[in-house]
């Protein structure tokens, strides 16, 4: 598991490193062309970016992350797949919000949080911290808002 965890480490320096730069905190920038654009022959084309794939295919992959069990899936498919990720081949986007949960991490839950549950979606998702007053149960009842708590 630790392994899993420092090569994670690993590869977000790496991508942290090649997105901002040189390291001092300034992107990297490609230096304009030695030669004005009227004296270019007809074949010249822009030179690549730093970290940009030419040539090959690039597939990007949405991702949707919507609990602990679905980040560290992520984390594994990163990991499986770094060379893809590394060269460019492979690209993540955050897929839209899952819709229909109302979170609650710490603290009383009341007839109030219940209400916002309910138009929020119907489900309610309480954290380890999180207490469950007895009138915002019996309201969760009324209204059929599912209850989930989290480990």
């Amino acid at each position: 598991m630790s392994d899993h965890r420092e090569e994670a480490r690993k590869l977000v320096r790496e991508l942290l490193q090649e997105a901002l730069g040189n390291g001092n905190g300034m992107p990297a920038s490609v230096p304009p062309p030695p030669v004005a654009a009227v004296h270019r022959p007809s074949t010249w084309s822009q030179p690549a970016a730093p970290g940009e794939v030419i040539g090959s295919p690039e597939r990007t992959e949405t991702v949707r992350i919507a609990s602990d069990a679905d980040l560290a899936a992520f984390v594994r498919t990163v990991l499986d797949r770094a060379d893809e990720v590394r060269s460019g081949r492979l690209r993540f986007t955050l897929g839209g919000t899952v819709t229909g949960a109302f979170r609650v991490a710490h603290g009383a839950v009341t007839e109030r949080t219940i209400k916002k549950a309910a138009e929020a979606g119907g489900r309610l998702v309480l954290g380890p911290g999180a207490v469950l007053t007895p009138l915002a149960r019996e309201k969760a009842r009324a209204l059929g808002i599912d209850i989930e708590r989290e480990r």
